[in-house]
């Protein structure tokens, strides 16, 4: 069976959904609990994690699945760019436990987090350099390509189930 590949107006559709989700999910996740408004460094954490994992991963893995050279470059474009706001929410978070005086990576979210989030670096790597459609070392195997959509998607999913266990 071919590989699935969006309508124009499908990937317009998705991608509005996963930036709008990702704008306003982000900001309510940063301003909770209720009344109590957007605070630095915490707030940062919510909303730069929501942007990267959800808005920018996401539509990531959409881009790929309209294929070509120039989709594919951008797919690596939005992943690196979720991978770095990603990094930022988790320094926010750092930052944050750090001037609280409080322990970190205390929760089921924490961990699930950080393990996404490390995880996401391999494919990220492994993308640039095995992958890349300019330079990469070995762009047509196979077997590279299924490890790097599988990992990408299960840590990217890991992110998503993370970023909702963020709200308890």
């Amino acid at each position: 069976m071919p590989p699935y590949k969006p309508s124009p107006a499908t990937y317009r559709n998705v991608l509005a959904c996963l930036s709008a989700f990702a704008l306003v999910g982000g900001y309510y996740a940063a301003t909770r609990p209720s009344g109590v408004g957007f605070r630095l460094p915490f707030s940062l954490h919510p909303l730069l994690m929501t942007i990267g994992f959800v808005g920018l991963m996401g539509s990531a893995h959409m881009t790929k699945k309209l294929g070509g050279y120039t989709n594919t470059k951008l797919h690596g474009y939005l992943a690196s760019a979720g991978l770095t706001l990603s990094f930022g929410g988790l320094y926010a978070i750092w930052l944050n436990k750090e001037n609280m005086g409080k322990e970190h990576i205390q929760s089921t979210h924490a961990y699930l987090g950080i393990v996404c989030l490390v995880g996401l670096v391999l494919p990220a790597l492994a993308g640039l350099v095995f992958l890349h459609p300019d330079f990469g070392f070995d762009k047509t195997n196979k077997s590279y390509r299924t490890a790097h959509k599988w990992v990408g998607r299960l840590f990217t999913a890991g992110g998503w189930v993370s970023c909702v266990g963020g709200l308890d």
